[in-house]
């Protein structure tokens, strides 16, 4: 059974720090603000680049995933007693909980080195640390007493934040440790759930389309759902079955351009991806969406290049998940004009948030992931990641059908 609360109800169920910290149990989910932060880091290339560069880092089964995407969504921990303040990027993608890359890691008197080195591949850089046990604080009561955490020696590429807040499947943490390469890190949901703390071994995220008006724009649930966040019903999909998309949070799909052009006819696997910006369609799927809506390729971004005419044109996008159609409006399928610029678009230039993910290099094993929902898409609607069930869920939102860009 999902539990669901408001944002503002579980605001006050912040745990009091004493000497001697103790973990409430908790009967609800508790939910803890997301900040919007922009990456001005452009060293990975367009943003197409930037996130084909992830993708092929999932390939390889790497265990951290690169941070060039344009917006990266903050959560503040702390970490130790006397604890230390960091700000990380809550990553679907990943699973290893990891910090040091601003702010250094000081060991207290509640770290423990479990002698044990920590080392991940990400899309443009390298990671390579120290695992250490402490005591990992996300707030309002959410304290895990013993979280298995990577304290960064070397990294590359990370600008203003800390580190990573891994909450994808815990079997993507199998060979970070060295020497000990078979055993998994449980991830901050699985302490949590493990100690009692939430209901569920789930987590549940809520973002709005980014805007200049707004810091503070997403929130994540810990153990349950928030019913502020969504509308109707939340739909569930068991996880994909389909080899390699079984590693991440995967589904299958079939999707359609409008009421009949089939983009891909039969159910295809592929990944759902807080850490992908855009929404990435093999070089199949993506020919097919070029060919109904229209657009050309725009050296400068990476992206398609709509016309106003090819714009106004433009039909919805239906994503056909376990017997449920989601919709992806034409002003969703473009990126937000407020920033052209800072993916070197013209300011009154249209781009499409539809991207080819490319073709995997030799070097890379067979990735049968046709499609990455990344965040285009997840903006629009409310996810639900839920490890005790093994399986997705979305819903609709208020910002669903809305036009913002």
């Amino acid at each position: 059974m999902l539990f669901s609360s408001s944002l503002v109800s579980t605001l006050a169920l912040a745990l009091v720090a004493v000497a001697n910290p103790v973990v409430v149990v908790r009967d609800s989910p508790i939910s803890i603000p997301l900040v919007k932060k922009f990456n001005s880091n452009k060293q990975g290339g367009t943003l197409l680049q930037r996130d084909r560069a992830r993708v092929e880092a999932l390939q390889r089964r790497t265990n951290i995933a690169t941070t060039n995407e344009l917006f990266s969504y903050i959560v503040n921990i702390t970490v130790g007693d006397p604890p230390t303040e960091y700000s990380l990027i809550l990553d679907t993608g990943s699973s290893n909980t990891w910090v040091g890359a601003g702010t250094p890691y000081t060991p207290t008197s509640t770290s423990n080195q479990t002698g044990n080195s920590v080392a991940f591949t990400y899309g443009s850089g390298d990671f390579s640390g120290t695992e250490f046990i402490d005591r990992v604080d996300l707030g309002n009561g959410l304290v895990i007493l013993q979280q298995g955490l990577g304290v960064a020696n070397e990294t590359d590429d990370f600008e203003g934040v800390d580190g990573i807040l891994g909450v994808g499947p815990v079997d993507l943490t199998v060979g970070s440790l060295s020497p000990d390469s078979v055993t998994p890190i449980p991830t901050v949901t699985d302490n949590l759930f493990a100690q009692g703390t939430i209901p569920e071994n789930l987590v549940a995220i809520s973002f709005e389309p980014p805007s200049s008006s707004t810091d503070t724009n997403g929130v994540v649930t810990f153990g349950g759902v928030d019913s502020s966040k969504f509308t109707g019903d939340i739909h569930f999909t068991p996880r994909t079955q389909v080899h390699n998309s079984t590693l991440w949070w995967g589904i299958d799909q079939t999707l359609t351009y409008g009421n009949s052009t089939p983009i891909f006819a039969e159910s295809t696997a592929g990944i759902v991806d807080t850490g992908t910006s855009l929404l990435l369609l093999n070089p199949d799927g993506f020919a097919a969406y070029q060919e109904a809506a229209g657009g050309v390729l725009d050296d400068n971004t990476g992206l398609l290049k709509f016309t106003p005419e090819e714009f106004a044109a433009l039909e919805s996008l239906f994503f056909h998940i376990n017997g449920v159609t989601f919709e992806l409006t034409a002003n969703a399928q473009i990126f937000p004009r407020e920033f052209n610029t800072l993916i070197d678009g013209t300011e009154d230039g249209i781009y499409g948030i539809v991207g080819d993910l490319g073709i995997p290099r030799a070097v890379v094993p067979v990735f049968n992931s046709a499609f990455v929902n990344g965040m285009a898409f997840l903006e629009r609607f409310y996810s639900v990641f839920d490890t005790t069930n093994n399986q997705i869920g979305l819903a609709t939102t208020q910002f669903t059908l809305q036009d913002f860009n």
